[in-house]
């Protein structure tokens, strides 16, 4: 089974009705990102569970103390950590936790106390996804093998180093800042990608300003086979709609790439590529409004 979604349903929009019921009408699955920086009431994870429909899926992140505090060190303070993520986990009958370690955490130096951690665990039904943000040595590779637990990455980077039954990706692109939107040719890989090993099941948690567009995106390609277009425009049309979202003027070139080039916009009716295909054929100048960007391309290019 493959499950598409997103990290979080507060920013999902719908005027009248409630965040994550709306949300769960628009995708079957939803990563719990809140559970990583606080830990919610009992009461408030029975009301997600109890708003959405019986075969939706969450996903739960681990509190990022027991990662970037305990340091998965098998103490009293870690054990309590895990288990009242475990019960989120029992209350929303999910059956993924996520745990991620930082950059500067190697695993391989604290590797005797992280067995005992994990020995001493009894996760039941619900399987442990480890985002390990570094290199991943053959000792870990082999200990992940061992344990039975999923190495997370962002499939759209880097693949797992451990096959596993189960892929877990948390999807943010190539861009800075969380600030990244999928093409076409990027979802079509990720989604080849997530279908070329048959496995049981397939998490592909989208991340980042256009993460709800991205899942939405995939979501409509799996049923139809053709991608949705992201405006009601083509070409430059499309082009001047995407980049009055936000875009700031004046702007020099170098920084309209920078700040807009990774969006994604409808260059024709079948193709939606990133902006900066566009943006990088303008003259190298200052522009002082989206009309003078898109008059500028306009005398170079027909996208009529």
């Amino acid at each position: 089974m493959m499950y598409i979604g997103a990290g979080g349903w507060a920013y999902f929009k719908v005027s009248g009705f409630d965040s994550l019921a709306a949300y769960s009408k628009a995708y079957d699955f939803v990563e719990v990102n809140s559970t990583f920086y606080t830990t919610p009431p009992i009461e408030m994870v029975r009301s997600w569970r109890q708003r959405v429909p019986d075969d939706f899926m969450f996903s739960v992140r681990c509190h990022k103390d027991l990662t970037h505090k305990y340091m998965l060190f098998p103490g009293k303070e870690s054990y309590e950590i895990i288990n009242r993520s475990l019960r989120i986990c029992s209350e929303l009958k999910a059956t993924i936790l996520h745990i991620q370690t930082p950059p500067a955490f190697n695993p391989d130096k604290n590797l005797e106390n992280i067995h005992d951690f994990f020995s001493s665990v009894d996760p039941g039904n619900v399987r442990l996804a480890w985002e390990i943000r570094g290199k991943v040595s053959d000792r870990m590779v082999n200990f992940l093998h061992d344990m039975g637990i999923i190495h997370c990455t962002d499939i759209s980077r880097e693949m797992p180093v451990v096959d596993s039954d189960i892929l877990y990706t948390r999807l943010f692109g190539h861009g800075e800042h969380n600030l990244y939107q999928f093409d076409d040719v990027e979802l079509l890989k990720i989604e080849t990608i997530a279908k070329e090993k048959r496995r049981e099941d397939v998490y592909l948690t989208f991340h980042g300003e256009k993460m709800y567009s991205d899942a939405a995106r995939l979501k409509v390609y799996e049923k139809s086979g053709t991608f949705p277009k992201v405006t009601k425009a083509t070409g430059l049309a499309s082009l001047k709609i995407v980049l009055e979202e936000d875009a700031k003027f004046p702007i020099t070139k170098s920084e309209l790439i920078e700040k807009q080039g990774w969006k994604v916009f409808d260059l024709t009716g079948n193709e939606h590529v990133h902006t900066n295909v566009l943006l990088a054929r303008l003259p190298d100048r200052k522009y002082s409004s989206v009309n003078d960007v898109i008059g500028a391309l306009g005398t170079l290019i027909d996208l009529r």
